[in-house]
């Protein structure tokens, strides 16, 4: 396995150590990169985005604590090598990429790949994708100054968040958000972190 090391880092859920090995990061980066695809560090994608380094993306998709039957939102398609982790773990999976040229590269490669349990559109991902909601778990894949509400409303009862939250170039956190199922919600912090910010105008 080429991210081995994710297990001496303290991934343990054997379910997304399959994920991680079942998916080929190599491509998801750009030509350019390919050598590196496999290094514990974020990528340069385009457009000024990057594609997390394997830790904090097997990490945050450990934290989720996906059940095979969930429905998961991704804020942040991105490259779309988080989206196809998740669609290894989950039923379905909707994700929200701002910027269009970065969404029509991901969804053709998704498509490549295989991963038709994925549903992608462009628009703001700070408003979420209501149509599908509610969703068992969300994970945001860029820094938000403060958990944007729709997020929160489009998550299940018993559902989980996970978020990275803080100003662009100071200190961020990953946040987990929980909703009971009393629809209680709560927030704990999880490790400090360095991601691009969510872009798109909203609360």
């Amino acid at each position: 396995m080429k991210l081995g090391y994710l297990r001496d880092q303290g991934i343990t859920s054997p379910r997304v150590i399959a994920a991680i090995e079942a998916v080929p990061r190599d491509r998801f980066v750009p030509d350019e990169s390919r050598a590196a695809a496999y290094d514990n560090r974020p990528l340069p994608i385009g457009r000024g985005q990057t594609i997390s380094q394997p830790y904090i993306v097997a990490y945050m998709t450990q934290e989720l604590d996906l059940r095979s039957s969930d429905r998961v939102l991704e804020i942040g398609t991105g490259s779309g090598y988080q989206t196809a982790i998740l669609a290894e773990l989950c039923a379905e999976v909707y994700s929200v990429e701002i910027l269009p040229s970065l969404a029509e590269r991901a969804r053709a490669l998704l498509d490549e790949l295989g991963y038709q349990r994925v549903r992608t559109r462009v628009g703001n991902g700070r408003h979420g994708w209501s149509d599908y909601a509610p969703f068992d778990a969300v994970i945001v894949t860029a820094a938000a100054d403060t958990v944007p509400l729709p997020l929160v409303e489009q998550l299940a009862d018993g559902g989980r968040m996970v978020i990275p939250v803080g100003p662009d170039g100071g200190p961020q956190e990953l946040q987990m958000v929980r909703k009971s199922a009393a629809g209680v919600v709560s927030t704990s912090p999880l490790l400090p972190v360095r991601f691009v910010p969510l872009t798109g105008a909203g609360s």
